[in-house]
């Protein structure tokens, strides 16, 4: 105890001066303006270099597994894309339509890869941090998928990161969503706890469905293209009201392992946001 006391008596001046200069620093931040910005800045410039820094180590230890599902989804798809130019050409004698038409589709698309540098799964409303922004292409209200489907929408964006909304955010949440080849639609909602499972509401009581059919976007909203894979229905519910089906659906995103996505970029997002802002505003301002 005499050592303790005999230190502090030593060396209380540097004590003194630390704790002066820290709450000096605590007075300058907190009461200008300039000097707050400029310290967030670079704080959330210093954290968002540290999670890209985690986010390498964990993407290197993790791509074996990520490149043999590349594998196998490259070749599914490879495959699937082979069996429908067959059938078309085999409807119409003319293999070269189908390639004319998925190409004139995806030229409205830009694909803007990224890398996940936070990621949180465990609570109520979850966000995604990704290493893309402004420079690169990106804007509020881009979807973002994976290779194994859809992932969310960008939400905030800065010069080089970007804020993801998840399927897995409670609160915010809302995509359109179709059930293929049925053409029914509704809106994907995630309600909290399992990371893996979400549902699509407001399905009509007489569309005609079942058990392991694919959800996929529907493209009606200015975010999602049609068809980027959702996941599968498993059970089947009524509505709170019984005027509707609500569908427990097994998503194939693994957010849990997520590292590589996609920004999709549609050249026609604008206008189409434009055309409907317009709309809201004159419905608002319509008298009743």
């Amino acid at each position: 105890m005499k050592n303790l006391i005999a230190f502090l008596a030593k060396y209380h001046h540097w004590f003194l001066f630390v704790l002066l200069e820290v709450a000096s620093g605590v007075l300058l931040f907190q009461y200008n303006s300039y000097q707050s910005s400029v310290w967030f800045t670079s704080a959330n410039y210093v954290v968002g270099k540290v999670y890209e820094c985690d986010a390498a180590i964990r993407s290197f230890f993790s791509l074996t597994r990520v490149n043999e599902e590349l594998t196998l989804r490259n070749f599914y798809l490879e495959r699937q894309v082979e069996q429908l130019r067959r059938l078309y050409g085999d409807m119409t004698s003319d293999t070269t339509v189908l390639e004319r038409q998925e190409l004139e589709f995806l030229e409205r698309y830009k694909l803007i890869p990224a890398k996940v540098v936070s990621n949180t799964i465990d609570r109520q409303d979850n966000l995604i941090t990704i290493d893309k922004g402004q420079v690169d292409g990106v804007e509020k209200d881009m979807g973002v998928a994976c290779g194994n489907g859809i992932v969310g929408v960008v939400y905030l964006v800065s010069s080089h990161y970007s804020i993801i909304i998840p399927v897995l955010n409670k609160t915010s949440s809302r995509i359109s969503c179709s059930i293929r080849g049925r053409g029914y639609f509704g809106y994907l909602r995630w309600y909290g706890g399992d990371p893996s499972v979400a549902y699509v509401e407001d399905i009509p009581r007489h569309a005609r469905f079942k058990r392991g059919d694919w959800i996929e976007t529907s493209g009606y909203s200015a975010i999602f293209p049609p068809g980027v894979l959702v996941g599968k229905v498993g059970t089947i519910y009524n509505s709170p009201d019984g005027l509707s089906y609500r569908l427990k659906v097994h998503l194939t995103t693994d957010f849990g392992r997520l590292r590589d996505v996609c920004v999709i970029s549609d050249k026609g997002i604008a206008e189409r946001s434009r055309l409907i802002e317009q709309a809201k505003d004159s419905l608002t301002m319509k008298p009743k």
